[in-house]
């Protein structure tokens, strides 16, 4: 994981306002929600009352949103990941794939759950 990306996590875990280079974390108090932007694009938001995790490309499936999103679920859905095949994206959990529909929420269960 980079620095960058380790940074962000702890911004997320400790409900933080952080920003460097091309990545942002706001937290909203009155949501208690963290989200996430890449570029000015909202990339994820993390529910901390629920750890449901809503995640999007926002258009632009490059191996950097697909690197942040990655750490981004690293942090709140251990093994949960994001993955390329043949050009499409992904989400795996548990043996469990689906594909990648931006802004689908992955709730926090034992199996991959989408809302």
């Amino acid at each position: 994981m980079r620095k960058i990306e380790r940074q962000m996590n702890f911004a997320i875990s400790n409900k933080g306002n952080w920003s460097s280079s091309n990545t942002q974390v706001s937290y909203n108090d009155s949501t208690n929600c963290s989200n996430v932007f890449l570029h000015g694009h909202n990339i994820a938001t993390v529910d901390h009352s629920t750890n449901a995790v809503k995640v999007s490309s926002c258009g632009w499936t490059t191996n950097t949103t697909k690197s942040r999103l990655n750490a981004i679920l690293n942090e709140v859905k251990f093994g949960c990941s994001v993955f390329q095949k043949n050009f499409i994206w992904f989400v795996s959990f548990k043996g469990e794939t689906t594909d990648f529909l931006d802004g689908m929420i992955l709730l926090d269960t034992q199996s991959l759950e989408v809302a």
